[in-house]
């Protein structure tokens, strides 16, 4: 039993390592996180869309496709330091067979939006948030409660 005692520091050591790593990983230069994203960028908007379907909004429609613009803006979230990554986009959708909008003329209108990325847990991720009818910086301006904008480096 008296080994158990020896191995409580070790253990102890360890998770202090181990959060230490992580705590230095999470605080990678900005212009390191902006330029994973933009390497990163095709498989993380294939990623944006297969939550954006999967979330059934909105309720109705369904996700037919996304034109991807060039624009990319980068912000802080004011509240929990994340990282964020807004993206232009043009989105089509078509109305589900017997739903409330079906039949409903500005269904097939293109939409623009701005697609929302965040940096988490060491990498890029995406829920499928958009924020319809403003661009990038739009967003951030709008939102500027929420968001810090960043200078793309």
């Amino acid at each position: 039993m008296e080994w158990l005692w020896l191995l409580l520091p070790v253990v102890l050591l360890a998770g202090i390592f181990l959060l230490f790593r992580w705590r230095r990983g999470s605080r990678r230069p900005v212009a390191e996180l902006q330029k994973r994203f933009l390497q990163q960028r095709e498989h993380l908007e294939a990623a944006f869309h297969a939550a954006a379907v999967a979330s059934g909004k909105p309720r109705g429609l369904r996700w037919k496709n996304c034109e991807w613009e060039s624009e990319v803006a980068f912000a802080r979230e004011r509240q929990t330091g994340r990282l964020a990554a807004l993206v232009a986009v043009t989105i089509s959708f078509e109305a589900i067979e017997g739903s409330d909008m079906e039949g409903v003329e500005a269904v097939g209108n293109l939409r623009n939006a701005s697609a929302v990325f965040f940096y988490d847990g060491g990498r890029w991720r995406t829920t499928g948030k958009a924020i319809f009818n403003l661009n990038p910086g739009e967003a951030i301006e709008h939102f500027k409660g929420q968001y810090e904008r960043l200078q793309v480096t």
